[in-house]
This record gives structure tokens, C-alpha cells and sequence, in this order.
């Protein structure tokens, strides 16, 4: 049987075009990317210490990269980083994901915003950057991102998102700025079913929402049109009860009808005690699957986990809220090279310890490295020492 070939990351980013000028190309473009990758994954946060760590780094990295003259400067690096096309740069990266990651059936795939707030720039008036990232829950992986002018544009941004990925047989959750007739369509052309959150923008599509549960405030339950699961989380203190919902008895709802697919209401009522205190909250969702309380339920957990596994790590982990980056094209590639980073480091499922420590090992071990850039998945391919 002949053995499968591991995808390289150099093989997915030779294709990518290089903006600078030809007579000033001292240093090759995938030799500055692929630097960037290691750098970041092991604790890099601004240009300099890309430059900082690929000096001290110089021989282990020339056992897979060509660099005839040597580490490039920082100024370099920032200068091909401003000017780079983050579409082409992200293209390159779907490629890579694509390869090594295969959507299957029942995976869920988060779609949500995050405003990078030191991207902004009072003195020319830039607004800060707000990606959209789609989140591949089952691998802690991010499947593709689309910049956004702010959050209120997330819902012309979405369908270019969701154009941008394979997610047949994935369940995509969104929160209530994706519910909307065309996004719903788009998800079902793609052969993936949705869970949709629906608020206030949704008037009467939240009336219906709310008007078919209205029975369960009496908790009659009998006749079994509705669904039910229970969920409790103990920990810290505090009490986290959870009851889903899920009703596929629709056909009554005209409003419902307007959106592609739409099979089924779902109401989440979360319940948290913290001593003496008891807070309740409320929230209705439409979908497309069919009457199973439980999956609908951990589609809904499993995107809410995208605020602490994805957003939160960018910013504790990655400090992604403190990067000033700005100039140009800096901040949105930046961010690329950091979701590349986080995939690959997510990866190691083996490891317990945090993605802090696996970063600052990266940096102490070329062997650990290695072992998150040639796993039995992805590789570097490796070039004669040169």
C-alpha cells in the first residue's frame, strides 16, 4: 500500500505573490513566512522579535529553509507584512487547512466576530480591525477569517466566510447577527445544517420562537412534541443548570418558512447559583435538524466555548488585544499568522499542559517544534543543510 504523503505548509505558500520589488528580494518569501509561523507559535508578538528569534534560531532553521542571506531584518518583515494581500495569504492558508482537516459529519463550526481594539489609528482615522472567524470546534482549529469595517457589517461578511469553506455534513452555529434567510440558505447549498441564535432583530421569528415553547413554562411535556436535555456544571463556586429545548412542530409558523431548511425551534434556559444569588436566561434559536435536544444542545455549548478556546487564548495567550500593528495590510495578516499558529498548537492533543507553556517550550525545544510542524499530519518539507 503506498504511504500517504503528509502535506507540507511550504508546498501550500509557494504559490503566494510576492509584492515587493524584484531588485530588493534579498530574502525569499516563503523563507519569511514560514520564520513567522515558528516565531509566533513560540511566544513572537511584534517584529522584532521575529528577527530576535530566528537569529538565535539560524541553524536549526536552515535544516528546512533556504535563507541564502541570512535571518531577514525585522524592517523587512514588516515591510512584506504590510504590503502582503491578506486574501491571497489567506487562501494559501485554506489550502493548507483543507489538506490536513476534513470537515465530517456532525462537527461543529462556529462562526463569530472579534474587534482586535489596538488596531486602530486615531491619527488617520482608522477603525480597529474586526475578523470573523470561522472556529472547527472538533479539531481547535480556525477553518478561514474575513475582515469586517466594524461588527455591524457581519452580515455582508458571513456569506463571503462561508464561501471560503468545506463544511458538508458540519453543523454552523451563529449568533444572532447570522440569522438571516440568505446566510441560512447559503449554509444548506453547502449541504451543512445551521443553529441560528434568534434575538430582537428577529421580531416576529422570535414571537414564534418564544410562542412554541410557551407550553413548557407549564411543563407539559406529555404529548412529545417537544425535545428536552438537561445539563449541570459544578465548579468555582457556583451551580450552572441548563435545560434545551427542541421542537420540530412548526408548521403553524409562517415566519419560520422564510428560511431555507428551517426544521425546528430551540430554547436554551440557563440557570447559574452562586451562593444565595440565582440568575436565569433565556434564549430561542431556529435550526435545521431535526427533534434532538441533545445534539442541539451541545451545538449551542460548543459555540458559546468559542469565546474562551478561541477569542479569549488570541487575547491571553497570543496577547492579541495589546498588538499595535496598523500600517497597511500588518494587522490583518498578523492575526492570520496568529490563528496558523494556534491551529498548529492545538493540535497536540497529547500534551496537558497549557498553550502558554506548549508556546514558551516551542521556543526552548526545536525538538517539541518539530514535533507540532512534522507531526503524522503536517510537515515542513526539509531542504539539504545549505
Amino acid at each position: 500500500m503506498q504511504q500517504r504523503t503528509s502535506p507540507s505548509i511550504i508546498d501550500h505558500f509557494t504559490e503566494l505573490e510576492d509584492p515587493r520589488i524584484d531588485r530588493h528580494k534579498r530574502h525569499s518569501l516563503i523563507d519569511i513566512i514560514v520564520l513567522t509561523v515558528c516565531a509566533v507559535i513560540s511566544g513572537a508578538e511584534t517584529w522584532e522579535d521575529i528577527e530576535d528569534y530566528g537569529r538565535y534560531k539560524e541553524e536549526w532553521l536552515t535544516r528546512f529553509l533556504a535563507l541564502p542571506n541570512g535571518i531577514p531584518s525585522h524592517d523587512t518583515i514588516r515591510r512584506l507584512f504590510v504590503r502582503l494581500d491578506p486574501d491571497a495569504l489567506q487562501q494559501c492558508f485554506l489550502s493548507w487547512i483543507h489538506a490536513i482537516r476534513e470537515v465530517t459529519d456532525g462537527d461543529v463550526v462556529a462562526l463569530d466576530g472579534k474587534t482586535l481594539r489596538r488596531s486602530a489609528d486615531a491619527a488617520t482615522g482608522k477603525s480597529p480591525l474586526h475578523m470573523i472567524s470561522a472556529w472547527g470546534a472538533a479539531n481547535g482549529m480556525v477553518l478561514g477569517q474575513v475582515k469586517t469595517a466594524d461588527h455591524s457589517n457581519e452580515i455582508t461578511a458571513i456569506p463571503t466566510l462561508l464561501d471560503l469553506l468545506q463544511i458538508k455534513g458540519a453543523i454552523v452555529t451563529i449568533d444572532a447577527a447570522g440569522c438571516q434567510t440568505d446566510i441560512a440558505e447559503k449554509i444548506r447549498k453547502k449541504k451543512a445544517d445551521y443553529v441560528l441564535a434568534v434575538k430582537a432583530n428577529q421580531g416576529t421569528l422570535l414571537e414564534d420562537a418564544q410562542f412554541a415553547f410557551a407550553e413548557v413554562e407549564q411543563h407539559d411535556l406529555e404529548d412529545g412534541w417537544v425535545d428536552s436535555h438537561k445539563t449541570v456544571d459544578k465548579g468555582h463556586g457556583r451551580i450552572e443548570i441548563r435545560d434545551y429545548y427542541h421542537t420540530d412542530a412548526i408548521a403553524w409558523s409562517r415566519r419560520i418558512k422564510d428560511f431555507p431548511g428551517a426544521r425546528s425551534f430551540g430554547m436554551v434556559r440557563s440557570t447559574r447559583i452562586i451562593g444565595e444569588k440565582r440568575t436565569t436566561e433565556t434564549r430561542y434559536y431556529i435550526s435545521s435538524l431535526s427533534m434532538n435536544a441533545k445534539q442541539f444542545g451541545h451545538a449551542v455549548r460548543t459555540h458559546w466555548s468559542v469565546e474562551n478556546n478561541l477569542h479569549w487564548t488570541l487575547d491571553m495567550t497570543f496577547r492579541e488585544d495589546d498588538s499595535r500593528m496598523r500600517t497597511g495590510y500588518s494587522a490583518e495578516n498578523f492575526a492570520m499568522m496568529r490563528r496558523l499558529a494556534l491551529s498548529l498548537v492545538k493540535r497536540d492533543t497529547q500534551s496537558k499542559r497549557s498553550l502558554k507553556r506548549r508556546r514558551k517550550i516551542c521556543g526552548y525545544d526545536n525538538t517539541y517544534l518539530e514535533r507540532l510542524l512534522f507531526n503524522s499530519d503536517t510537515q515542513i518539507a526539509r531542504r539539504p543543510l545549505l
